[in-house]
C-alpha cells in the first residue's frame, strides 16, 4: 500500500503578542491597534488567526464592541 505518502506538516503556534509585549488591558480609543484583530469585512478574527491567548482575546473583544458602540469602529466593512 501507498503508507507514508503524505506527510503532515505541523505549524508552530503563534506567540501572543500581548503577553510578549507584557501589555495587560487594551483601549478602546486606540483603534489603529484595535483594527489588527478586524477582518476587512468588519469581523473580529479568531484566536487561530491573531494567535492570541484565550485571556487576551477577550479583552480585544470587549474593547472592538465598546468601540463599535461609540461608532470609533464599524460595524461591517471597512467604512473609516
Amino acid at each position: 500500500m501507498a503508507e507514508g505518502r503524505f506527510k503532515i506538516k505541523r505549524r508552530r503556534r503563534k506567540v501572543c503578542s500581548s503577553c510578549q509585549d507584557h501589555k495587560e488591558f487594551y483601549d478602546y480609543k486606540e483603534i489603529d491597534i484595535l483594527r489588527r484583530y478586524i477582518s476587512d469585512r468588519g469581523k473580529i478574527l479568531p484566536r487561530r488567526i491573531t494567535g492570541n491567548c484565550a485571556k487576551h482575546q477577550r479583552i480585544v473583544t470587549a474593547a472592538i464592541k465598546r468601540a463599535r458602540n461609540i461608532a470609533l469602529l464599524p460595524f461591517c466593512g471597512n467604512e473609516f
